[in-house]
């Protein structure tokens, strides 16, 4: 790869599907209990919940890393709720890996140390940061691992 050479990639998953039926489960309890004596306010809170859940499904259709010149940015879409942005410069290595059961989707910590950002699948881009690790889950691991350690070794030449 050469210095001028970008990277853009968004891989669909179907996550989204599951908070959604989580969501419609919520809205089917919100319906049978909305007449039920004593707790009138049962179902305001499922309703809640479940509109709730619909907005952070929007949120993870699919997952997009993207070169921003001096940046990786990781974003989640197309509701952008949850994005995060890398410099090129706290990269300190970047090779492929693999998420474990345990480690699952969406956003969270790690047992194994650092963040997890993945949306399905257990391929992933490991990065090692000045602080902490954060693995990317993707689809095309070799190709973004590949292009990362190019913007890491033109950040080291200059």
């Amino acid at each position: 790869m050469n210095s001028l050479a970008i990277y853009y990639h968004t891989q669909r998953g179907p996550l989204c599907l599951f908070i959604y039926a989580a969501a419609g489960l919520l809205y089917l309890a919100a319906w049978f209990t909305r007449n039920e004596p004593p707790r009138p306010y049962l179902c305001l809170y499922f309703f809640g919940i479940g509109l709730l859940l619909s907005v952070v499904a929007t949120g993870f259709h699919h997952l997009t890393v993207a070169d921003e010149i001096d940046r990786l940015r990781i974003r989640f879409g197309p509701l952008p709720l949850f994005q995060r942005s890398v410099l090129y410069e706290d990269i300190q290595s970047a090779e492929v890996g693999r998420t474990t059961i345990l480690d699952g989707w969406g956003i969270h910590l790690s047992f194994r140390g650092g963040w997890v950002w993945n949306l399905w699948g257990r391929d992933c881009v490991v990065l090692k940061l000045r602080k902490g690790t954060l693995r990317v889950g993707t689809d095309d691991a070799e190709n973004l691992a590949a292009f990362v350690k190019s913007r890491i070794s033109i950040k080291e030449e200059d």
